[in-house]
């Protein structure tokens, strides 16, 4: 999970195709990725819980992300699969979350402990 937050961040959209299960994989394009990852920085990720049973791994997260002043949020529970001694991520439940604007005097949702103007605004 960590490893696919950090290629949003970096913007590599390659990995994360490649990090899909091979099932998923043709559901998902590269350009596709990028398009959103280009719009939106992320700033934040938390795990609030993870657990598996016989066959699948689960990872339940929040990113946050800034697109423009608006901080908005996915809010996941991924289900994680092994495949050729990998685990790779197969689908998710998305939880709805609201999207909120950052003022400039607010602290910074990358959690810097600076003021968002001084940071990420």
């Amino acid at each position: 999970m960590r490893s696919r937050y950090s290629a949003y961040c970096m913007k590599e959209g390659n990995y994360i195709v490649q990090t899909y299960a091979q099932e998923k994989r043709h559901e998902h394009t590269t350009e596709d990725i990028l398009l959103f990852a280009n719009q939106v920085e992320f700033v934040n990720l938390e795990i609030i819980d993870t657990n598996h049973d016989d066959n699948f791994q689960y990872v339940e997260f929040k990113a946050s992300y800034l697109e423009g002043q608006q901080l908005g949020m996915l809010h996941e529970r991924s289900r994680f699969i092994k495949e050729e001694g990998r685990w790779v991520y197969l689908d998710g439940e998305l939880y709805p979350s609201n999207d909120k604007k950052v003022s400039r005097n607010d602290p910074c949702p990358c959690l810097s402990g600076k003021k968002f103007k001084k940071c990420h605004g």
